[in-house]
Formats: structure tokens, C-alpha cells, sequence
């Protein structure tokens, strides 16, 4: 069968992870996993954690990206992004200044984030007509161990910021002519810089969740919302009851989901934290993060079971839907 862009399909991941395992090590205490943002390893009395993400999208701002969107993963182990190294593989025909500037902006991220840069590899790779940040995230955690498999029923779900920020930058960045022409200069503006307001980076608020007792954490990319909701009800072997209406869209997300067809909650996520709490953590947690100025929901609870996720709204209730390949690809392809 031809694979579509996006992510690999769920059951072929899995199968694929089962059969090519590697070798074994007993230090390894979570190895590839669905649904699972990051690797966790033993190291004495320490535990490292290592996360690798690719960035295609946002070209004009790909190194900063990168950064950020690695530490989103590591943060969401409950740990510190510590060392990152990136693979930069730039177009046939790049200029210098390309190179130099995807450098400043790794430089700057990581500088914003006391993170040292470790490393990595640059080539001029043909057969790519735009440049690809390879990023390669480490940490350590310094307390409590967050999986994304810890959810239990009866945990409430958290929401933090709103649907679709990566998404509705991706598409306002490479798509900004065509925008303008329908909608002003300032809603396209503001559109493009979701990256940085509401902003891309979940560290802050994974930090906060750290002190009210957090189950799970989860950074939703491609697929959205609702692809992240259901990994963390397949890493937990749990459902989730999703309370779309309470789901936070914003209206420059709702306009260019309107014109082009596509669906907020399947659109590319990052900048959004998905959180498991106990219900009364959950209450306390929304209101702290809301008074540091970071929007916030409940918009759901983790119910026994597998397979019985749901999407509960004003207009009744039907199975999750859900997808590994992100509304972003109708527009971006």
C-alpha cells in the first residue's frame, strides 16, 4: 500500500516497532512507543531523556522551530531540555546566508531556553527543494518521571492555549499572498505569528503542571488535537471523552480553516499541552496557568477502556475522529 504524507499509520508504526526492535538494554526504561513524546534512559542515578523530531514547515524561522518544538517533548517528560544537535539539510542552490541564518536561529532559541548546542551535521542534499532541520533534544529529569501512558480514568483533561497554533502560522507563512487576498494585512500578521503569541513553546506550562500532581503530558503535532487526544488514550489503554465545545479556537484559526476546508482540531498542534490531572489538580492547575497569562481548559476526562473515545458536544455525541494525516497537507502538499 503507498504511504500518503504524515505520519506513518498507527497499526503500521506499531507492527514496525515490534518487529525491528534493535538491540536490547537494560538501561532502556521506555523505548519506541506510540503515542510516547520521548525516550527515557537509566544512567546511574540519573534519567536521560532524548527526543528526535524533524521540522519541513515555517522555513523562514526552521532553526528557532526546531529547537522549540524538541524541547516541547523533553519538557513534557517532566524534565529540563539540557543538549540539542540538529541535522541542517539545505537545497541544492542555497545561499550562505541561508545556512548562517538557520544557524542564528538555533543559537537563539537554545540561548532562550539555557539549552547548549552539542553538535550535528550540515550538507547541501539533493532532491529537497526546501531546507529540513533534523533536531535532536536531550534532558534530564530532575523529579518526577511524566509519561504520556500515565492517564487514568477518571483523570481530567487539560488543555492549554488553543488548536491549531502550528498550523495556522505553517499556512500563514507560506501561503501569505493568497491570504491577503482575502483577509487584511494585520489578521494574516497575527495569523503567522501564533509561533510566538500564543507561542509555540509548552515549557512553561509543563513546568507549572509539574506542581499539581500531573499524570500525563502530551504535545499534540501532526493530526492535532484529536490525533493527540487518542494517543494518549492508546499509550494510557484508556478512552477519552473530548468536550469539543470547550476546545479554545481561535478566530484567525476558525477564518483560514473556513476557506480552506479544513478541520481546527486535525491541524498541526504543537504550542497546545495536553495534561491529565486529578479533577480538583486540574481546576487549580487551569486557574494558575490563566493568571500567568496562558489560556487554559478543561475540555475532557480520561474514561476505562480501549476504543471508546468520544467527541461530546452541544450537538450530541459520536465516536473520535481522528487522523495521523494532518489537515495541513491539504493546503501545504
Amino acid at each position: 500500500m503507498a504511504l500518503k504524507s504524515g505520519k506513518l499509520p498507527p497499526e503500521l508504526l506499531k507492527k514496525l516497532i515490534k518487529k525491528y526492535p534493535g538491540g536490547r538494554d537494560r538501561r532502556v526504561l521506555l523505548g519506541p512507543s506510540l503515542g510516547e513524546d520521548a525516550a527515557v534512559v537509566k544512567l546511574g542515578r540519573h534519567l536521560l531523556v532524548l527526543k528526535t523530531d524533524p521540522v519541513t514547515y515555517a522555513s523562514d524561522l526552521i532553526g528557532w522551530y526546531a529547537v522549540n518544538v524538541n524541547a516541547n517533548d523533553v519538557v513534557t517528560r517532566g524534565a529540563t531540555p539540557a543538549w540539542f544537535q540538529a541535522a541542517v539539510l539545505l537545497p541544492v542552490g542555497s545561499d550562505e546566508s541561508l545556512a548562517e541564518d538557520i544557524f542564528k536561529q538555533i543559537s537563539k532559541a537554545a540561548q532562550e531556553l539555557d539549552v547548549a548546542v552539542t553538535g550535528g551535521h550540515t550538507e547541501v542534499t539533493p532532491g529537497i527543494d526546501r531546507p529540513i532541520v533534523v533536531g535532536d533534544m536531550h534532558g534530564v529529569v530532575e523529579e518526577d518521571l511524566v509519561r504520556t501512558s500515565g492517564a487514568k480514568p477518571g483523570n481530567a483533561l487539560v488543555m492549554t492555549k488553543c488548536a491549531g497554533i502550528e498550523g495556522t502560522a505553517a499556512i500563514a507563512r507560506e501561503r501569505r499572498k493568497e491570504l491577503l487576498e482575502v483577509y487584511d494585512e494585520a489578521f494574516v500578521n497575527r495569523a503567522a505569528r501564533y509561533l510566538f503569541k500564543p507561542g509555540l513553546s509548552v515549557v512553561r506550562e509543563a513546568r507549572i503542571a509539574l506542581s499539581f500532581c500531573v499524570t500525563s503530558m502530551h504535545d499534540p503535532t501532526e493530526g492535532g488535537v484529536a490525533m493527540g487526544v487518542q494517543e494518549m488514550a492508546e499509550a494510557s489503554g484508556s478512552s477519552v471523552e473530548l468536550l469539543t465545545d470547550e476546545v479554545i479556537v481561535r478566530k484567525e484559526t476558525r477564518a483560514i480553516c473556513a476557506k480552506y476546508g479544513l478541520n481546527p482540531l486535525g491541524l498541526l498542534g504543537s504550542g497546545a499541552l495536553l495534561a491529565a490531572f486529578k479533577p480538583e489538580d486540574a481546576e487549580r492547575y487551569v486557574s494558575v496557568v490563566h493568571r500567568v497569562g496562558i489560556d487554559a481548559a478543561i475540555v475532557g476526562r480520561i474514561v476505562a477502556g480501549k476504543n471508546r473515545s468520544k467527541a461530546v458536544s452541544r450537538g450530541g455525541t459520536t465516536p473520535l475522529s481522528f487522523s495521523e494525516r494532518d489537515e495541513v497537507l491539504k493546503v501545504l502538499q
